[in-house]
């Protein structure tokens, strides 16, 4: 059957994905009583089926998804799972933005981004705070796993209304009736999802709703095109720069250096010299210029010469760097112990080893954009936000007005990777809209967004283990020094919820989130992790797998430096302390034969390494070497994933490979320096990022499972790091202990 005789009159890019000023789709999130009711819009002809679900007169099935897209795929994986489970056409399956309401909070994605930070709450009052405050996040690579239940019980209770709706006019039992292609069907008889949509809903359902189990023709666990690919391809998406207002205006803006630092003069006079600009709006910390396009505006910022002065110490690598050896060398706070570490460790020979990581940048394609619109008291806001409960907050606070008063219009993001949790830029759009008197769309340039990213915070780990003569690790110990960047995050985005604020003022030990991921997934006896606080001097925050990204590779390279010293061979050093891992075991070894493996000896450039995280398994054989510029290339990449059941194969692939690219661009450049409190990187130029003739044969082997899905949106970066680390170890016989791996570095 052809598309056009399931939808005769539907336009099909308005159907596939809503975003952007006048487009039907798009739904307002705004202030919801905390009555936990549905508030889902109808459009004419549409019939509305709980808080996940729309049906149209034509036909087409609207899915309300909680979850930003910002390229991760959530616009189609979590669609597929509802319409799956309701027996829809997938022609016809459209999404729309859920609006806030407590039923799509995101507990799971609180738990991961905030990862500690509440836990001197009372449990009662923890396990409830992220619902009763409608914290909606996008984060943690939580989408799936946080809201499969959910989706299927709402497609099983349509199709259940609809069975029981064509039940009727049959006179048949509606047990009897299943649905398939949008039909609901009985023998020889079929109705259409959109003649029963009116007539079905609010009937009774059943307890248990009977769920989808060993059915062919399965929408799960196919490789269904995604839908926001086609309208992203042809233009017609509408990304947070396409929104365009009646009388609206542009605006730049310039920030001062981190620390404590106050805009002190600007040259007006020169900025009103150019052509197409309007005005300049100052407070302490930043200036922006608005225009009647945004080149002007950003140009008009050059002219200006904003001044600032800056107080306090002084932010430098050198500054960074001597935080992070001052913190390893205080007290540090034991985050995870077992076994009797001290015994173990007591007038042995320890094998020793130090890393660094340094500041890493989001540079998501995107840089931070937000429209807003003030007028009559009330604040409109088009921003790319994976928290718009806390955008909508922070622009509240920042204006002096009720939340009740802010609307929020989420957009489709150019990437994130964790950066558009931050809300700064919807508050300063939020204070030129009231300023100005007219719509203002603010833009920040490419060398703002790098030079004030809520940068992946450095580390340094101090690593001590214990070998037995058989060459088994007896004792290990992890001493990390890292910025407390989840109490940072939980006080920057939550500073105005009073249970956040109360739990970040009570006594706490270390930083959970600075240290995820530093347990060793081996069996080790004995083990323990310090978190060393370091204060740096500049604002860290989510990035792409948070703390995984080093933690794995401190661990995945001091392991490959212990095999090494066993003399034993990287990959069977590994298996053999896994004990009963052996979702993890084959991940390794699929990896190793796929890739030929080696043994990771002198020459073969070769390296090995894996992690397991929010619930999936990954194996990461690189091959590497140093070109004639002492530059490292990576050659091949081969990825063994298990990451549980696959809503949706190729979205699956896509973020694994996107992750292991973005890794790889981690591990050999994606970093800055600051100088005099000022990020060294302005453009992508400056971090080095892989260009596609950089990029390596990559090869993903996804190892089929039944378990739960896991995670996959973060899963490729954490284990790419130490795999490239360990193949330039072959490849030249020295270690490279420093993210971004630079040869000559220890």
């Amino acid at each position: 059957m052809a598309v056009r005789d399931v939808l005769p009159n539907i336009d099909r890019r308005r159907l596939l994905i809503g975003g952007g000023v006048g487009v039907g789709l798009l739904v307002a999130w705004s202030v919801w009583p905390r009555d936990y009711a549905p508030n889902l819009t109808a459009t004419k002809g549409e019939t509305i089926f709980g808080a996940w679900l729309k049906i149209g007169m034509d036909g087409h099935v609207t899915v309300a998804v909680p979850q930003a897209e910002h390229g991760q795929g959530v616009y189609t994986t979590l669609p597929q799972i509802a319409a799956d489970e309701l027996g829809a056409d997938w022609r016809t399956v459209a999404v729309e933005p859920a609006p806030l309401n407590p039923l799509y909070a995101n507990p799971m994605a609180a738990d991961v981004l905030f990862e500690g930070a509440f836990d001197a709450l009372p449990a009662p009052l923890r396990a409830s705070h992220a619902t009763r405050t409608a914290l909606m996040l996008t984060g943690g690579s939580t989408s799936v796993r946080a809201f499969e239940d959910d989706l299927r019980q709402a497609g099983a209770a349509a199709r259940v209304l609809l069975c029981k709706a064509a039940a009727k006019r049959w006179k048949v039992d509606w047990q009897a009736c299943a649905t398939a292609g949008g039909f609901v069907i009985h023998g020889g008889d079929r109705l259409r999802f959109g003649e029963l949509a009116a007539e079905a809903v609010g009937g009774s359902l059943p307890n248990p709703l009977p769920l989808r189990s060993g059915e062919a023709n399965r929408l799960l666990g196919q490789s269904l095109p995604r839908l926001d690919v086609p309208s992203k391809v042809d233009g017609s998406a509408n990304f947070a720069g396409d929104v365009r207002l009646p009388d609206m205006v542009f605006a730049a803006i310039r920030q001062g250096p981190v620390g404590n630092s106050r805009l002190i003069a600007v040259d007006r006079a020169a900025a009103d010299r150019i052509r197409g600009v309007l005005s300049i709006a100052t407070t302490d910390d930043w200036v922006a210029a608005i225009g009647n396009n945004w080149w002007a505006a950003n140009q008009a910022l050059a002219a200006l010469r904003p001044r600032f002065e800056t107080k306090g110490a002084i932010v430098s690598d050198t500054s960074i760097d001597a935080a992070l050896t001052a913190a390893l060398d205080g007290p540090g706070e034991r985050m995870v112990a077992q076994g009797d570490l001290s015994a173990v460790f007591k007038g042995a020979r320890l094998v020793t080893a130090e890393y660094r990581a340094g500041l890493a940048v989001h540079a998501a394609i995107e840089t931070m954009t937000a429209t807003a619109h003030f007028t009559g008291g009330r604040l409109q806001l088009w921003l790319p936000t994976q928290a718009p409960g806390l955008a909508r907050a922070a622009a509240a606070a920042v204006l002096g007005i009720s939340e009740n008063s802010v609307i929020v219009h989420p957009m489709l993001i150019g990437g994130s990777f964790g950066a558009n949790l931050e809300h700064l830029a919807a508050e300063q759009a939020a204070i030129l809209a009231r300023k100005i008197g007219r719509p203002v769309q603010l833009v920040w340039s490419r060398s703002e967004d790098m030079m004030h990213d809520r940068y992946r915070p450095p580390a340094a780990a101090r690593m001590a283990a214990r070998l037995g003569p058989n060459g088994q690790i007896l004792g290990w110990l992890a001493k990390i020094a890292a910025p407390a960047t989840g109490r940072e995050l939980a006080g920057r985005l939550m500073g105005g919820d009073k249970a956040a604020r109360a739990a970040l003022s009570l006594p706490r030990i270390g930083d959970a989130y600075a240290v995820a991921g530093a347990r060793p997934i081996y069996r080790i006896a004995a083990h323990a992790i310090d978190h060393h606080p370091a204060e740096i001097g500049v604002p860290t925050g989510h990035w792409r797998s948070g703390a995984h990204s080093y933690t794995a590779f401190f661990n995945e390279c001091f392991l490959d430096e212990l095999a090494h010293v066993a003399g034993i061979e990287p990959l069977s050093f590994r298996i053999g302390m896994l004990g009963g891992d052996a979702r993890l075991a084959r991940c390794l070894s699929t990896a190793a034969a796929l890739g030929g493996w080696e043994g990771g000896i002198q020459d073969s450039g070769q390296g090995i390494a894996c992690h397991s995280f929010r619930g999936s398994h990954i194996a990461v054989l690189a091959e590497a070497h140093i070109d004639d510029q002492q530059r490292p290339v990576v050659d091949r990449i081969v990825a063994a994933v298990d990451c549980g059941r696959q809503i949706n194969p190729d979205v699956v692939r896509q973020q694994i490979e996107g992750g292991l690219i973005f890794g790889m661009a981690a591990a050999l450049g994606g970093s800055t320096i600051f100088t005099e409190n000022v990020a060294d990187a302005r453009t992508f130029g400056d971090i080095g990022l892989p260009r596609l003739a950089d990029t390596p044969d990559i090869t993903v082997e996804m190892i089929r499972s039944e378990a739960d899905p896991g995670g996959v949106g973060e899963l490729g970066v954490p284990a790419i790091a130490p795999a490239i680390a360990n193949a330039l170890q072959a490849a030249t016989g020295y270690r490279m202990r420093t993210l971004p791996l630079i040869p000559g570095a220890a």
